[in-house]
């Protein structure tokens, strides 16, 4: 018999709130399965089970916060007997919280009538009653899950016929309880990252033609929705970069460097209500362009819609950031814990190349890496970046 925990999805993360238990006592789950919905300060995340067997028992109620390490449940492993009726004398031992139980029932039966009712978060909850919004007419306008950005909208309604300046100026300036809670926690971790990690930074113009132009001509032989982004090709030659210079791969653990034989690199992806969030996309070693494409396509997609997995939240091996959709031309990131390096790519844009005796333009970004000095040194780190740019400079090995 084992006992699953409460996961830690960050290095600032202390707590999440249980929301919804995706399985039940005498489900059989295997590795990967989704056990429970949890909100944390970055959203609503699937939590996955790490090992095969049976759900023996369910220990915490949905709808309440639990810190990091917190026993959720027991699963009893394959081929493992199943409980003795020794456990059951526990649960009527206490006479008073059986006591206590009665009145469950009914809230339990009472709950099911409004089958179809929107399930809200505790923190969509809280921010309601801070509004004044009435949960049961917004519910009837809902379909499916009430979000703080529902509780958000519904609030500013009834605060223009009270004509009270001060509430909406509050509503108009004032960022949601969400965004604020993620910004607390980016602040946080990365406070920690500039006093403990060492940082080192380089820089390299990439002339990035060959690879837009061979882009080009290899889309045009795909559909339209095969087709493939600067962003993937980037990921995918930052990936085979890493293949050669494996030592920026990995963490910083317990004061020794590990390097990591899988690469899971932490993709920066914009929220469309404000915030940023780094998921994973796993094992993107084993993927080809078409492959890293379509991945990409479907963590973004699920990012933005509050669908990751606990897995995409962890096990980032590495970093990348790509701020040139913004027109920003070169990035210095922060290390995030416990990785050694973050990759920054800035805007691709029309500037002087020197070829040869030459002067042309050409499509040039900039590409910049923070190391941790602990791990690697800049040499390390101007062999990743001379190998990135190489990659670039012949893109069909990239396919």
């Amino acid at each position: 018999m084992s006992t699953f925990t409460m996961p830690s999805l960050g290095a600032d993360m202390k707590s999440a709130v249980l929301m919804e238990w995706k399985v039940k006592p005498g489900d059989t789950v295997k590795k990967g399965d989704i056990l429970a919905e949890v909100e944390t300060s970055k959203g609503v995340i699937e939590i996955e089970v790490f090992e095969s067997g049976v759900v023996e028992k369910l220990l915490v109620e949905e709808e309440t916060e639990c810190e990091v390490g917190t026993a959720l449940a027991e699963i009893r492993a394959e081929g493992e007997a199943a409980a003795q009726p020794a456990p059951e004398p526990k649960k009527e031992e206490p006479a008073p919280p059986k006591a206590k139980a009665e009145p469950t029932p009914p809230k339990k039966a009472a709950e099911p009538e409004p089958s179809d009712r929107p399930h809200i978060s505790p923190a969509a909850r809280k921010r309601a009653e801070d509004l004044g919004v009435d949960l049961a007419a917004l519910a009837a306008t809902v379909k499916g899950e009430i979000h703080l950005s529902d509780i958000e909208a519904a609030g500013k309604q009834p605060e223009k016929p009270k004509a009270k300046p001060a509430p909406v100026a509050k509503a108009e300036t004032t960022k949601s309880a969400s965004e604020d809670a993620m910004r607390q926690a980016i602040a946080a971790a990365m406070s920690k990252s500039n006093a403990e990690i060492p940082h080192y930074y380089l820089s390299t113009s990439i002339n990035m033609t060959p690879a837009l132009e061979w882009l080009e001509t290899e889309n045009g032989k795909r559909s339209i929705k095969e087709r493939i982004l600067p962003a993937a090709l980037m990921i995918r030659a930052v990936v085979k970069a890493l293949q050669q210079v494996p030592e920026l791969n990995g963490f910083w653990v317990d004061g020794g460097h590990q390097i990591s034989p899988e690469i899971h690199p932490g993709i920066a992806i914009a929220l469309r209500k404000g915030g940023l969030i780094t998921p994973a996309l796993l094992d993107a070693q084993e993927k080809d362009l078409t492959a890293t494409m379509a991945s990409l396509g479907d963590l973004i997609t699920r990012t933005r819609a509050g669908k990751l997995k606990s897995s995409e939240l962890t096990k980032q091996t590495i970093t990348i950031t790509n701020l040139g959709d913004l027109g920003v031309e070169r990035v210095y990131g922060v290390i995030y814990p416990p990785q050694v390096a973050i990759v920054g790519l800035g805007r691709i844009m029309d500037a002087p190349w020197a070829e040869g005796d030459t002067l042309a333009v050409r499509k040039v970004m900039q590409a910049t890496l923070a190391g941790d000095h602990r791990a690697t040194d800049g040499r390390t780190g101007a062999q990743f970046l001379d190998t990135l740019n190489k990659l670039l400079q012949n893109p069909e090995g990239l396919l």
